[in-house]
């Protein structure tokens, strides 16, 4: 995960506070909803330069940050330059 997804996804999760966003933080648990998803999923679109296929647009891809984070580099996010590390 790069710090523009960390500082993307942070806005959404209002239950965050101080604690370190990892690739196993729970966005559900951290306040991520359905409506919030959609609007993340746009900011996502319009960041990574990337869209996700539908059959990705399900609660499994926003269940992690990291998650979230392997679906937008396997849609080739910043033209394949997105590191999934």
């Amino acid at each position: 995960m790069d710090a523009r997804f960390t500082d993307l996804l942070a806005p959404f999760l209002k239950y965050l506070g101080d604690q370190e966003l990892t690739e196993a933080s729970d966005l559900r648990k951290l306040g991520l909803d359905s409506m919030q998803s959609i609007e993340l999923l746009f900011a996502i679109e319009d960041t990574f330069d990337v869209s996700l296929p539908d059959e990705d647009l399900n609660d499994a891809t926003f269940a992690t940050a990291g998650t979230l984070w392997k679906a937008i580099a396997a849609a080739g996010g910043d033209q394949g330059l997105v590191d999934a590390a």
